[in-house]
């Protein structure tokens, strides 16, 4: 059953996500920094962990996954440095995944040549 809620939560999100990109004008950018932040959102209320809890990866996947860990390393920071928590823990928390990214993205241009377009 955790496959399937995570396959129809996750699936849902993207289809939301795709609606967005095809009938707002709004720029893929954009609409990923509203998926943070929409994570952000939902982890400061305390909704993020129930339907983490319920959807798994489904939720965690999208980019809503990522605002939650920024969120959490905020708050964790905020408690052991106080206002300067604020500033160094996201950068703290999302260090891992980004860094991961950079790598597995430098090595993957290794790889693959990209064709230039015309």
């Amino acid at each position: 059953m955790e496959y399937i809620n995570a396959f129809w939560v996750g699936g849902l999100i993207c289809a939301l996500v795709q609606l967005l990109m095809e009938r707002t004008k709004m720029m893929p950018g954009r609409i990923m920094v509203l998926l943070v932040v929409s994570g952000v959102v939902l982890s400061f209320f305390g909704c993020f962990d129930p339907m983490q809890e319920y959807a798994g990866a489904g939720v965690t996947v999208p980019l809503l996954g990522f605002g939650n860990v920024l969120m959490k390393g905020v708050r964790e920071a905020l408690e052991e440095q106080g206002f300067l928590g604020l500033f160094a823990g996201g950068f703290k928390a999302g260090a891992i995944g980004t860094s991961a990214a950079l790598i597995f993205g430098y090595l993957a241009s290794l790889v693959c040549r990209s064709k230039m377009r015309k």
